[in-house]
């Protein structure tokens, strides 16, 4: 695979678990990813950085892009009102503004996905562009919601057959501002 880096040559990219040598570069990239969006709370990176510190992020996987972190997808824990276990939400997911287009971010949620097949998890939510996250296989409806937001941006993915689950879902507390 591979991504342009900030001055638009194709290098080749590498998804890999974050390390603790790459926690500035990560808060870094995910700040500026975000500068630009148009529901970006500020809180993004903060968010990463207290799931890290309560040893909640269940995976954090980086892009590397020529020795240089482009981008980033968080996964971690969710809980539903109807006691399912074994789901995760997807986010944020960060990529560089100079890498966008690249095939980065779909490189970093089929990697997350794929490893949280691997783990046996149940299902993944995320909130999020629905036309963006339907190529994984997210998709809206009624049966887990998000309160507080549109239905068709709150999103799922059962990664298992056995992954029916319905009711309100919420967040680990690293998101609440």
């Amino acid at each position: 695979m591979s991504a342009a880096n900030g001055s638009g040559k194709l290098l080749p990219m590498k998804i890999r678990a974050e390390t603790a040598e790459d926690n500035e570069a990560i808060a870094h990239l995910i700040r500026a990813a975000f500068a630009l969006a148009e529901h970006a709370s500020g809180q993004e990176a903060r968010i990463v950085e207290r799931l890290r510190a309560a040893d909640r992020l269940t995976l954090s996987l980086i892009a590397e892009d020529g020795g240089h972190v482009v981008g980033h997808a968080a996964f971690s824990p969710v809980t539903i009102s109807d006691g399912s276990t074994g789901w995760y939400g997807l986010g944020p997911v960060a990529v560089l503004p100079g890498c966008w287009r690249r095939g980065v971010g779909r490189s970093l949620v089929d990697q997350g996905l794929q490893e949280l097949r691997a783990i046996g998890a149940r299902g993944c939510v995320v909130l999020g562009d629905p036309a963006y996250y339907r190529r994984f296989g997210f998709r809206a409806g009624p049966d887990l919601v998000l309160p507080g937001v549109p239905g068709e941006y709150f999103q799922s993915l059962r990664l298992r057959r056995d992954a029916a689950a319905k009711g309100v879902v919420a967040y680990d507390a690293a998101f609440e501002d």
